[in-house]
């Protein structure tokens, strides 16, 4: 089945389903203080486009790209709702993200992420598509529960 990946206003409530859905996974895979999930005002910040990834009528997932300077970026928000795991929405989603950095000039893209079991899949889509562990960016610090991520784009 087709993915259709388009930028979103965060105005649906099934949007607003999702990011809590992610929101409370994150937080409940990572120690306090720890989970860096926005909220919906944080990805309505100017610096931010939103996507969200649908089957047909159905949300499948969503992501988004923060502008860090005029030449990289960073993959927000990466999330497929449970049922649609493995049927390519995470990949069509970084996909567009990839894209979109390409077509805006940026020259690399960065993201942070979470450690152990509940990450493996996300790390293996990243690591997939080239991304490679780097240190810190912007305020991030480093933890025993992040891994920091980054993609040369050419």
């Amino acid at each position: 089945m087709s993915v259709l990946v388009r930028i979103d206003d965060l105005t649906a409530p099934e949007v607003h389903a999702l990011i809590a859905e992610h929101r409370t996974e994150m937080r409940g895979q990572s120690p306090p203080d720890h989970a860096h999930a926005l909220a919906i005002d944080g990805l309505r910040a100017p610096d931010i486009t939103f996507f969200t990834a649908w089957q047909q009528d159905r949300l499948a997932g969503c992501g988004a790209l923060r502008e860090l300077d005029a030449t990289c970026g960073e993959v927000k928000s990466m999330r497929t709702r449970a049922g649609f795991l493995r049927q390519g929405i995470g990949q069509a989603v970084l996909d567009t993200i990839v894209a979109t950095a390409r077509q805006r000039g940026y020259r690399q893209l960065y993201l942070e992420t979470g450690t152990g079991p509940a990450f493996a899949a996300a790390h293996a889509l990243y690591e997939r598509n080239g991304f490679v562990r780097c240190g810190p960016f912007g305020s991030y610090r480093a933890t025993d529960f992040n891994v920091f991520l980054s993609l040369l784009l050419r």
